[in-house]
Formats: C-alpha cells, structure tokens, sequence
C-alpha cells in the first residue's frame, strides 16, 4: 500500500527534527520526506492536519501473559491494546509460564506474534533456567530463537557467583543484560514503602536499600565482567545517584522508569488501593521528583510503562494480598507527554523517552522516520484528552491507579509495516 501522510507535524528525535512535512511510504518503507518521489500515487491519504506524526513508540516492558497465562490477558488483547496506544515495538519479559527460557518457547511467541500483524514483539530471553537463579540458560541459542537481551525481571540473584557466571556468559557475545535491582532477602513479604504511609496503614515494607545494596552488587560484578547492563524499573533518589556515578565512571550501564513512578507516590495508596501494589513499590514524593529530574538530566535513559495485566479478582484482595501490577501499555503516550508538559519541555525531547532512546537500549533498527527504514509510525493528537476508564482501555487487564484521569493525547493512526494497524473510530 502507498500511504501520503499530509499536512502533519512530523516530530523525529533521533534527526532532530521538528516541522510541518509529507511523508510518503510505500511497500512498507519511508520511501521521502517533505517532496514525493516521482510517480508517487497514494492509494490511502491521511490528513494530519493539527496532528503530530512520530515514530512508534517502544515500550521495554509489555507482558503479553502468554504463554500460560491466558486467564489474565491474552496475545490478541495486548496486541491490540499497545497499537491503540501507539507502540509498534515492544520487548517482552520472561516471566510466562513456563518462562522464556527455551528456544521452542521463543520461537512459538514470536511465531503468534507475527500472525497477528501487529506490532513487533522482542522477547528477553530468561537469564536462568526457569528463572529460579540455579542454572544458566543457552543464551546462544535463545538469541538464535529471537531473543535480544536476557534478563532476571524478579528481583538479583540471591547466587551472585551465578549473577557473575551469566555477566561473564553474556559479555563473551556481547549481550545486555537486564535486571531488577532489587535485593530479595531484603523484600520478603514487604509490599510497601519503608515510610510513614506504610507506618499508617499497617503495611509490610521494602526498604531502599533494598534497591541500592542490588545496584551496588551489579556494578562491582560489571566492573568485573564488561557486560552491559540495563537497570529496570529504578525508584529511589539514593539509587539514582549511583547510576549517575556509574556513568560518569564510563560503565555500560543504563536505566528506565516506569509511567507510575513517574507520577505516583507512596501517598497515592490512599486507603489500600490494591492498583497502586506496584514491584517496586511507590516510594516519597522527594523519590518521585528526583526520578523526574532524574530523566531530565538523561541519568535516566527512558520510560516504560511496565504493562502488567491482571485479571479482576486478583485486584479485588486486600493490599498485601492483591497481586502485583498495572496495565500502561495504553497509558505509555500520554502519561510521557504528561510529565513533558509539566516540566516545560519541547515534544522533542520529551518522545525520545519512548521512540529513539527505547529502541537503542533494546539494540533495534526503530524509534526514528529516517527514510528507507520500516513505516513504523505513530499520529496523535497532543490537545486531545481522554478519559481513562474500563471500557476505553482495550488491555484485557482493567488495572491501573490512574483510571478516571483525563489524559493528554490520543492516537488517531499507529502504523507497522507501512499498514495501518489501528485508526481511530470517531
């Protein structure tokens, strides 16, 4: 299909660029910018007029729930769900059931994702059998399968002789390796911020240090190794320096933040709202500002909206009970233009966080309009607020703190391919 993309403000952080300009795609590609090719003729135009025309968005944590976990979400769901929000590429963490940890299983995902037609699933292969921190998986081969990074997403190795051994493993081919800085002997049964909130209301807590004796192991075990290393999830001032610190030694080392922390607290618990139980937990308003700053200063690499899917009556337990997680994939856009917009910056840098800087910690060819390169393409409108509730949250998965706000930007057009994958009914 040849698609002319007319009269949008096409905003591409990786060029740089900023303006009022055509694109024209076909066979799936960007083919010009600004002028059409000669010959060109459309047989789809979409106008964008007052729309903004970006990359897909790449989010670095979307669980798909599958497989063996279809009771909370399914593929199709989820699929639907991250090109609604404009997400056109994705990594997927390995925590199914049975994990990612085999190529068959990779293989079988990326098989069902491709039938759909959607967007582009990147799983993260298990760095440990089963993940249950004993024995290291064949990263080789699960690269073979399709996995690009490998990762431990709940919580350090209590074995830090294997954490070392999968550094090693991973650095002799040059993979990322992606952890959850979280010291598990220190999170035992805690749901909560170690603070007053939790004081108040009778919560098991999760302390810091939880999160900053992890970040210190990791980056003695890098120094070590050589590996690359991608932090998920940070949510502490006190982990935050470290990371910086770590930068400024020259260490491969990068982090995200999710769209909860990013505008979430501990107070927002309020009276045991089971949607704010979070892994990692809220933390202060001073942990929540210094993460925001934190992405300012470019400490932080980008934002994920650590899509967690959870089916009704798992939410419906009391706090500490209720299982962990909250649907974002839907939420990614807007919340991102949310914190832009609040701290004043320019739609620039602000979708950097989830197209160009995304996709280079992954290490995929996407997150930029560069001509030549796959149509993967997002149009919004930035002055069109939405509401968020049940029924205009396509996520099988209902679970989010922030359901009854009323969002800046809406996708109107998500694109893969050079197809047209959503559009948005009026």
């Amino acid at each position: 299909m040849r698609i002319h993309i007319k009269n949008g403000r096409v905003i591409d952080p990786k060029q740089g660029i900023d303006t009022v300009q055509d694109i024209f795609i076909a066979k799936g590609k960007i083919v010009s910018i600004g002028i059409a090719p000669n010959e060109f003729q459309a047989s789809r135009i979409i106008d964008a007029q007052s729309l903004v025309v970006c990359p897909g968005l790449v989010d670095l944590s979307v669980r798909l729930r599958e497989p063996g976990l279809e009771y909370k979400a399914t593929l199709e769901s989820e699929m639907a769900a991250a090109v609604a929000g404009g997400v056109t590429s994705f990594a997927c963490p390995p925590d199914t059931d049975p994990p990612l940890d085999e190529p068959g299983l990779v293989e079988m995902l990326k098989h069902r994702a491709r039938n759909l037609n959607q967007a582009h699933v990147y799983p993260v292969g298990a760095l440990t059998q089963g993940l249950k921190g004993e024995r290291l998986t064949e990263m080789a081969e699960l690269f073979d399968a399709g996995c690009v990074v490998f990762g431990q997403p709940d919580g350090l190795l209590s074995n830090l002789r294997i954490l070392m051994q999968a550094m090693h493993y991973a650095s002799t081919f040059d993979f990322s390796v992606w952890l959850r800085p979280q010291e598990i002997s220190l999170t035992h049964h805690g749901v909560a911020h170690d603070g007053e909130v939790a004081t108040r209301l009778g919560l098991s807590t999760i302390p810091v240090c939880s999160e900053t004796i992890a970040i210190s192991n990791i980056i003695l075990l890098m120094k070590e190794t050589g590996v690359k290393v991608h932090l998920c999830r940070i949510s502490s001032t006190e982990g935050l320096s470290m990371i910086r610190d770590a930068k400024q030694q020259g260490l491969p080392v990068t982090c995200d933040v999710t769209i909860n922390h990013l505008h979430l607290s501990d107070m927002d618990i309020g009276f045991f709202d089971s949607n704010c139980h979070l892994m990692p937990p809220l933390r202060s308003f001073s942990d929540r500002d210094a993460l925001r700053h934190g992405l300012l200063d470019g400490t932080i690499d980008a934002i994920c909206s650590d899509h967690a899917p959870v089916d009704e009556d798992a939410k419906l337990l009391p706090f500490g009970q209720a299982e962990i997680g909250a649907t974002g994939v839907e939420l990614l856009l807007s919340l991102t233009l949310k914190w832009g917009l609040e701290m004043r910056l320019p739609l620039l840098k602000t979708l950097s966080k989830i197209t160009c800087d995304s996709a280079q910690i992954l290490g995929i060819n996407g997150g930029n309009l560069s001509v030549g390169k796959a149509a993967d393409i997002c149009i919004f409108d930035p002055d069109d607020y939405w509401k968020v509730t049940s029924n205009s949250i396509l996520s099988q998965g209902k679970n989010t703190p922030f359901l009854g706000m009323e969002l800046p930007g809406k996708t109107k057009y998500t694109l893969v391919n050079g197809h047209i994958v959503y559009e948005k009914q009026n």
